[in-house]
Protein backbone atom coordinates (compact mmCIF):
# COMPACT_ATOMS: atom_id res chain seq x y z
CA UNK A 1 0.00 0.00 0.00
CA UNK A 2 2.92 2.19 0.55
CA UNK A 3 4.76 1.33 -2.24
CA UNK A 4 3.02 4.29 -4.21
CA UNK A 5 4.22 7.19 -3.54
CA UNK A 6 1.84 9.50 -5.88
CA UNK A 7 -1.61 8.06 -4.16
CA UNK A 8 -2.52 10.96 -2.41
CA UNK A 9 -1.82 13.05 -5.34
CA UNK A 10 -3.82 11.02 -7.03
CA UNK A 11 -7.04 10.80 -5.34
CA UNK A 12 -6.26 14.98 -4.96
CA UNK A 13 -6.26 14.66 -9.03
CA UNK A 14 -9.68 13.29 -8.88
CA UNK A 15 -11.29 15.13 -6.33
CA UNK A 16 -10.25 18.36 -7.49
CA UNK A 17 -10.36 18.05 -11.65
CA UNK A 18 -13.04 16.02 -12.47
CA UNK A 19 -15.44 15.01 -9.43
CA UNK A 20 -15.59 18.95 -8.83
CA UNK A 21 -16.21 19.30 -12.97
CA UNK A 22 -18.85 17.21 -12.97
CA UNK A 23 -17.83 13.90 -13.60
CA UNK A 24 -20.00 11.55 -11.64
CA UNK A 25 -20.29 8.05 -12.78
CA UNK A 26 -18.77 6.06 -9.70
CA UNK A 27 -17.09 3.55 -12.53
CA UNK A 28 -15.00 6.35 -14.01
CA UNK A 29 -13.78 7.44 -11.04
CA UNK A 30 -13.08 4.75 -9.47
CA UNK A 31 -10.71 3.22 -12.48
CA UNK A 32 -9.07 7.31 -12.03
CA UNK A 33 -8.18 6.58 -8.25
CA UNK A 34 -6.73 3.19 -9.00
CA UNK A 35 -4.85 4.20 -12.88
CA UNK A 36 -1.19 5.16 -11.75
CA UNK A 37 -0.68 7.61 -14.21
CA UNK A 38 2.44 8.83 -13.61
CA UNK A 39 3.44 5.16 -15.01
CA UNK A 40 2.33 6.66 -18.77
CA UNK A 41 4.46 9.59 -18.82
CA UNK A 42 8.36 9.71 -19.40
CA UNK A 43 10.70 10.03 -16.39
CA UNK A 44 11.33 13.50 -16.86
CA UNK A 45 7.33 14.62 -16.74
CA UNK A 46 6.81 12.36 -14.11
CA UNK A 47 6.45 14.62 -11.56
CA UNK A 48 3.82 16.64 -13.79
CA UNK A 49 2.03 13.70 -13.86
CA UNK A 50 -1.25 14.71 -11.76
CA UNK A 51 -1.57 18.07 -13.01
CA UNK A 52 -4.26 19.21 -14.70
CA UNK A 53 -2.91 18.97 -18.23
CA UNK A 54 -1.70 16.99 -21.13
CA UNK A 55 1.86 15.95 -21.26
CA UNK A 56 4.84 15.02 -23.82
CA UNK A 57 5.02 11.24 -24.65
CA UNK A 58 7.22 11.60 -27.45
CA UNK A 59 6.82 10.74 -31.15
CA UNK A 60 5.03 14.45 -31.38
CA UNK A 61 2.15 12.76 -29.35
CA UNK A 62 0.82 13.51 -25.65
CA UNK A 63 -1.15 11.98 -22.91
CA UNK A 64 -4.29 13.74 -22.47
CA UNK A 65 -5.54 15.74 -19.48
CA UNK A 66 -7.02 13.93 -16.57
CA UNK A 67 -10.52 15.22 -17.12
CA UNK A 68 -10.66 14.55 -20.88
CA UNK A 69 -9.58 11.49 -20.13
CA UNK A 70 -12.98 10.97 -17.39
CA UNK A 71 -15.18 13.04 -19.51
CA UNK A 72 -14.55 10.68 -22.95
CA UNK A 73 -14.45 7.21 -20.41
CA UNK A 74 -18.13 8.61 -18.97
CA UNK A 75 -19.66 9.82 -22.47
CA UNK A 76 -18.93 5.97 -23.63
CA UNK A 77 -21.52 4.90 -20.82
CA UNK A 78 -20.19 1.67 -20.96
CA UNK A 79 -21.54 -1.67 -18.42
CA UNK A 80 -19.21 -4.02 -16.92
CA UNK A 81 -18.54 -6.33 -19.06
CA UNK A 82 -18.32 -4.64 -22.33
CA UNK A 83 -16.21 -4.83 -25.61
CA UNK A 84 -14.53 -1.55 -26.38
CA UNK A 85 -12.53 0.20 -29.21
CA UNK A 86 -9.78 2.34 -29.11
CA UNK A 87 -8.04 4.58 -31.90
CA UNK A 88 -5.14 5.88 -30.67
CA UNK A 89 -3.12 3.33 -27.65
CA UNK A 90 -1.09 6.52 -27.55
CA UNK A 91 1.04 5.98 -23.83
CA UNK A 92 -1.57 3.51 -22.71
CA UNK A 93 -2.99 5.50 -19.75
CA UNK A 94 -6.50 5.44 -21.42
CA UNK A 95 -6.35 2.10 -22.62
CA UNK A 96 -5.92 1.16 -18.63
CA UNK A 97 -8.87 3.20 -17.66
CA UNK A 98 -10.94 1.48 -19.98
CA UNK A 99 -9.65 -1.77 -19.19
CA UNK A 100 -10.43 -1.70 -15.61
CA UNK A 101 -14.09 -1.99 -15.86
CA UNK A 102 -14.13 -3.34 -19.90
CA UNK A 103 -14.20 -7.45 -20.02
CA UNK A 104 -12.07 -6.94 -23.30
CA UNK A 105 -10.16 -3.58 -24.92
CA UNK A 106 -9.19 -3.71 -28.46
CA UNK A 107 -6.83 -1.03 -28.86
CA UNK A 108 -4.96 0.55 -32.31
CA UNK A 109 -1.76 2.63 -32.42
CA UNK A 110 -0.61 3.83 -35.77
CA UNK A 111 3.12 3.88 -34.27
CA UNK A 112 4.75 1.03 -33.64
CA UNK A 113 6.73 2.61 -30.92
CA UNK A 114 3.81 4.11 -28.97
CA UNK A 115 2.20 0.81 -29.20
CA UNK A 116 4.99 -1.64 -28.27
CA UNK A 117 6.01 1.17 -25.01
CA UNK A 118 2.37 1.22 -24.08
CA UNK A 119 2.04 -2.39 -24.45
CA UNK A 120 5.27 -2.45 -21.85
CA UNK A 121 3.47 -0.68 -18.82
CA UNK A 122 -0.03 -2.14 -19.38
CA UNK A 123 1.53 -5.91 -19.12
CA UNK A 124 3.91 -4.84 -16.47
CA UNK A 125 0.47 -3.81 -14.53
CA UNK A 126 -1.16 -7.17 -14.97
CA UNK A 127 -3.74 -6.18 -17.29
CA UNK A 128 -4.69 -9.42 -19.59
CA UNK A 129 -7.76 -8.06 -21.41
CA UNK A 130 -6.44 -5.79 -24.30
CA UNK A 131 -5.56 -6.56 -27.61
CA UNK A 132 -2.99 -4.39 -29.49
CA UNK A 133 -2.93 -3.66 -32.93
CA UNK A 134 -0.45 -1.18 -35.32
CA UNK A 135 -1.96 0.18 -38.13
CA UNK A 136 -4.90 3.15 -39.32
CA UNK A 137 -7.56 3.19 -36.79
CA UNK A 138 -9.78 4.83 -38.79
CA UNK A 139 -10.90 1.38 -40.08
CA UNK A 140 -11.60 -0.04 -36.49
CA UNK A 141 -11.15 -3.62 -36.18
CA UNK A 142 -13.85 -5.04 -38.02
CA UNK A 143 -13.32 -8.63 -37.28
CA UNK A 144 -14.20 -8.18 -33.60
CA UNK A 145 -16.91 -5.76 -33.99
CA UNK A 146 -19.76 -5.12 -33.09
CA UNK A 147 -18.33 -2.83 -30.24
CA UNK A 148 -20.24 -1.92 -27.14
CA UNK A 149 -18.15 1.38 -27.27
CA UNK A 150 -15.73 2.85 -29.41
CA UNK A 151 -13.34 5.84 -28.65
CA UNK A 152 -10.82 7.97 -30.65
CA UNK A 153 -8.13 9.90 -29.09
CA UNK A 154 -7.09 11.93 -32.34
CA UNK A 155 -9.30 14.39 -33.95
CA UNK A 156 -10.89 13.96 -37.06
CA UNK A 157 -11.91 15.79 -40.12
CA UNK A 158 -14.81 14.06 -40.20
CA UNK A 159 -16.46 11.14 -38.21
CA UNK A 160 -14.64 7.56 -40.00
CA UNK A 161 -17.56 6.09 -41.85
CA UNK A 162 -16.31 2.19 -40.44
CA UNK A 163 -16.40 3.25 -36.97
CA UNK A 164 -19.55 3.91 -36.78
CA UNK A 165 -20.92 0.64 -39.15
CA UNK A 166 -18.52 -1.54 -36.13
CA UNK A 167 -21.28 -0.36 -32.99
CA UNK A 168 -23.21 -1.86 -31.24
CA UNK A 169 -27.01 -1.12 -31.31
CA UNK A 170 -27.39 1.48 -28.83
CA UNK A 171 -23.95 2.15 -27.68
CA UNK A 172 -22.07 5.61 -28.04
CA UNK A 173 -18.79 6.54 -30.65
CA UNK A 174 -17.15 9.30 -28.41
CA UNK A 175 -14.78 11.74 -31.07
CA UNK A 176 -12.89 14.63 -31.27
CA UNK A 177 -13.98 15.83 -34.39
CA UNK A 178 -12.73 19.42 -36.29
CA UNK A 179 -10.29 22.00 -36.12
CA UNK A 180 -6.93 22.71 -35.87
CA UNK A 181 -6.25 23.98 -33.60
CA UNK A 182 -9.87 23.11 -31.30
CA UNK A 183 -12.21 20.48 -31.88
CA UNK A 184 -15.54 19.24 -30.46
CA UNK A 185 -15.77 16.17 -28.42
CA UNK A 186 -18.90 14.42 -29.57
CA UNK A 187 -20.65 11.67 -28.38
CA UNK A 188 -22.73 9.62 -31.35
CA UNK A 189 -24.97 6.58 -30.38
CA UNK A 190 -26.33 4.63 -32.74
CA UNK A 191 -29.90 3.53 -33.62
CA UNK A 192 -29.85 1.24 -36.19
CA UNK A 193 -29.09 3.07 -39.02
CA UNK A 194 -29.84 6.82 -37.33
CA UNK A 195 -27.20 8.32 -35.41
CA UNK A 196 -27.55 11.02 -33.35
CA UNK A 197 -24.86 13.24 -31.86
CA UNK A 198 -24.10 14.84 -28.86
CA UNK A 199 -21.57 17.58 -27.63
CA UNK A 200 -19.41 17.14 -24.93
CA UNK A 201 -17.17 20.27 -24.99
CA UNK A 202 -14.26 21.65 -26.55
CA UNK A 203 -10.91 19.98 -26.64
CA UNK A 204 -7.41 19.96 -28.07
CA UNK A 205 -5.77 16.54 -29.62
CA UNK A 206 -3.28 15.42 -32.25
CA UNK A 207 -4.95 14.81 -35.41
CA UNK A 208 -6.02 11.42 -36.86
CA UNK A 209 -3.96 10.21 -39.36
CA UNK A 210 -6.19 8.09 -42.06
CA UNK A 211 -4.29 6.31 -45.02
CA UNK A 212 -5.38 7.56 -48.17
CA UNK A 213 -6.72 3.94 -49.44
CA UNK A 214 -9.17 4.01 -46.35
Amino acid sequence: MNSDPFAVARLDMVDRQIRRRGISEPKVLEAMERVERHRFVPEDHRQLAYEDSALPIGSGQSISQPYIVAAMTEALELASGCRVLEVGTGSGYQTAVLAEFAAEVFTIERLPELSAAAQTVLEALDYDNIEFRVGDGSRGWPEEAPFDGIMVTAAAARVPEQLLEQLAEGSCLVIPVGGPPDQDLLQIRRSGNDFERKFITRCRFVPLIEDEAS
